[in-house]
């Protein structure tokens, strides 16, 4: 069972950039499909990206041309570039182990305990 940490969260300004990584740890994190999720305060949970197990990428339409995910298989660790940072990115970000369908991506695994990102000047 694949077990996942999230970590490079901080404070960045406006116009900013932060990577998160999902380094995993049981299990061969290629053999997986891996989403980043994140959660605003007051609101719900949303998907933001996600990388499958063939590599092929998806990501959301408020992220779409400022964050890139990517994947290491040689450190296990999956990333999430993030740039060009606005304040409605301010959130805890999650990944997790998805499942892709034709509608989108969603959550199989459990939610760790996530990384705080925090867009402000």
């Amino acid at each position: 069972q694949v077990q996942l940490v999230e970590s490079g969260g901080g404070l960045a300004q406006p116009g900013g950039s932060l990577r998160l990584s999902c380094a995993a740890s049981g299990s061969t994190l290629a053999s997986y499909a891996i989403g980043w999720f994140r959660q605003a305060p007051g609101k719900e949970r949303e998907s933001v990206s996600c990388i499958g197990s063939t590599g092929a990428t998806y990501y959301s339409d408020s992220v779409k041309g400022r964050f890139t995910i990517s994947r290491d298989s040689a450190k296990n660790t999956v990333y999430l570039q993030m740039n060009s940072l606005r304040p409605e990115d301010t959130a805890v970000y999650y990944c997790v182990r998805a499942i892709v369908y034709r509608t989108g991506w969603y959550r199989s695994g459990d939610w760790g305990q996530g990384t705080q990102v925090t867009v402000s000047s």
